[in-house]
């Protein structure tokens, strides 16, 4: 009997061998198994017609495969909240959440009953139970449509008193004075760019007036001659006074002493308090509302409440972030540096030991997203040369550094522990020859 292992072709790997593969299953995860199935007999195919080793058909099957959407990657720019990076990771505890809110739910039912409930009150209760300042509380899809959905209801035909420094872009080229005039509301500016006093603002409200807006300058620092007017002071206008925080955090934090908090902005008499979910909250994107209940009542019987309404995966996640503090935005924010020196210096010693000549410096690290502005962080990198950014960027698994004067650093500050193996292995996968 003639020896059938002489034919390579008899050496392609099986199909159902294949599709055992563990990176295969994994693949079809996210692609679907019947697009690797095809991608499989197209490469068994190849390497019947000697196009490919029989070896080689894993490694074609996965080439021809579109990589996972999106991709993930590890973010060691030093920036907590990279807008480009989708801002917050969520914690185990919201994706937990998302997990079990991606089939069906009680997100609008009482299981009790069997009736209709209040959408998202889990959310909702977690959100309420954070800030107790607040009257009542109201979630839409992110945070340019909460004041929307603010001026919308409130100020509609009406005018909305801000000051001339706080009408900002907010990224993208959108700018906040035409979200506002969008939603039929006009602008009564006062001030000046650099010096706003309670007399500008007492000038201008009136009968026509639908609030004061206050806008924290998030993304952006004015010094030197300027002054502004605190909630406290514009709640004594008689007219209700929205604040929009913009970074969303809850409570004051004495890393961030500039940014301000919901509940103390509520404390000091705003009527409603709009911000971001995926910034300081760390939490999934969304917009946050608290305020009085009689406002907060208005903006969530009105019609456009519909068009902005949260979906279920971001309640279920907005639940989990309220319901661990210890999210990987606040680790990122508060991770000691010494020990973060420490890290950095193994991860260093393990490349070194596979011959790559890497440093460690210091960094800078920063909030990012459009909080804090101004506020550094203390931090430490791994220096490589700048070739190895592409790379990076490009790999099996993408790393994203910054690069400062010719040289590419790797802030570990917002990658998490678990994760350093990847990263060395990805450094690796660059060829050396530094």
């Amino acid at each position: 009997m003639s020896d059938g292992g002489a034919d390579p072709r008899r050496r392609v790997p099986r199909t159902d061998a294949l599709l055992a593969e563990p990176s295969l299953v994994a693949a079809a995860v996210t692609v679907g198994r019947d697009r690797v199935r095809r991608a499989v007999r197209q490469a068994q195919e190849r390497a019947r017609r000697g196009e490919i080793e029989p070896t080689e058909v894993r490694d074609a099957v996965l080439a021809a495969l579109p990589p996972p959407v999106p991709r993930v990657v590890l973010n060691a720019t030093g920036v907590v909240l990279h807008t480009n990076l989708g801002r917050a990771a969520l914690s185990e505890a919201a994706l937990a959440a998302v997990t079990a809110a991606a089939g069906y739910t009680d997100v609008e039912l009482d299981l009790g009953t069997g009736r209709r409930a209040r959408r998202g009150r889990d959310a909702l209760d977690a959100l309420a139970a954070a800030v107790p300042a607040a009257e009542a509380v109201h979630v839409v899809n992110n945070g340019a449509a909460a004041l929307v959905l603010a001026a919308t209801a409130l100020a509609a035909d009406a005018e909305i008193v801000v000051s001339r420094g706080e009408l900002v872009e907010i990224g993208d080229g959108f700018r906040l004075p035409d979200l506002l005039t969008s939603t039929g509301a006009r602008l009564r500016e006062v001030g000046t760019t650099n010096r706003t006093t309670l007399a500008d603002y007492a000038a201008a409200v009136g009968p026509g007036t639908g609030f004061v807006l206050k806008v924290h300058p998030s993304n952006f620092r004015v010094t030197g001659f300027t002054s502004a007017v605190p909630v406290r002071r514009l709640a004594g206008l008689g007219v209700p006074v929205v604040a929009d925080i913009g970074s969303g955090l809850l409570v004051s934090d004495p890393l961030l002493p500039d940014e301000p908090d919901a509940a103390s902005t509520l404390r000091a008499g705003a009527a409603l308090v709009t911000a971001s979910g995926d910034k300081l909250l760390g939490g999934p994107q969304a917009g946050l509302l608290l305020g009085t209940a009689e406002l907060v009542e208005r903006l969530r019987r009105h019609p456009l409440a519909r068009a902005v309404r949260v979906d279920k995966l971001t309640l279920a996640a907005l639940a989990g972030t309220l319901g661990d503090p210890a999210t990987p935005t606040r680790r990122a924010l508060h991770v000691d540096a010494a020990a973060l020196r420490e890290r950095t210096e193994r991860l260093r010693d393990a490349l070194a030991a596979e011959g790559r000549k890497v440093e460690v410096v210091p960094s800078v690290a920063v909030v990012g997203g459009g909080g804090a502005p101004g506020v550094e962080l203390d931090s430490w990198a791994l220096s490589l040369p700048e070739r190895y950014a592409g790379p990076l960027r490009t790999g099996d698994q993408p790393v994203l550094g910054r690069v400062v004067r010719g040289r590419l650093l790797l802030d570990l500050r917002c990658v998490p522990e678990r994760a350093d193996g990847l990263l060395r292995a990805a450094v690796l996968a660059v060829p050396g020859d530094d």
